[in-house]
C-alpha cells in the first residue's frame, strides 16, 4: 500500500512540475507586457480560490488524528498557501520620478481644459 501512495505521489509531483513549466513558459511570453502579466496574476489567484473553496474545504479533516496529520505536514512543507498582493507603496515605488516642474505644467493644462 506504501507503494501505491508514493506512485500517486510521484505523479502528483510530475503534473505539478508540469503546470508549473507552463505557467513559467506563458510568463516568458508575456514579458514586457504589463496587462497581460496582470491577467495572468488574475486568474492564477482565481484558481487558488476555485480550490480552496472547493474541493480543498471539503477535503478538510472529519477527525483529531487527520487534522494532527494534516498540521504536522503543513508545518514541516512550509505553512500555509497564500497568495500575496502587491502593497500599493511597493507598486508606486517602480514608477519613475517625474520632474516636479512637468508635473505642474500637466496639471495647469488639463486645468484650463475643463473650465
Amino acid at each position: 500500500m506504501n507503494n501505491n501512495k508514493n506512485i500517486e505521489s510521484e505523479k502528483l509531483s510530475c503534473k505539478m512540475q508540469a503546470i508549473a513549466t507552463v505557467v513559467y513558459d506563458a510568463v516568458q511570453d508575456c514579458q514586457g507586457d504589463t496587462v497581460a502579466l496582470l491577467a495572468m496574476l488574475r486568474q492564477l489567484e482565481q484558481l487558488h480560490r476555485e480550490i480552496r473553496d472547493g474541493v480543498f474545504q471539503e477535503s478538510l479533516p472529519v477527525n483529531r488524528r487527520q487534522l494532527y496529520s494534516l498540521l504536522k505536514d503543513i508545518e514541516s512543507e512550509g505553512g500555509w498557501p497564500y497568495i500575496e498582493r502587491m502593497r500599493l507603496q511597493a507598486f508606486l515605488a517602480n514608477l519613475p520620478q517625474e520632474a516636479p516642474e512637468e508635473n505642474s505644467h500637466e496639471v495647469l493644462e488639463s486645468d484650463r481644459s475643463c473650465g
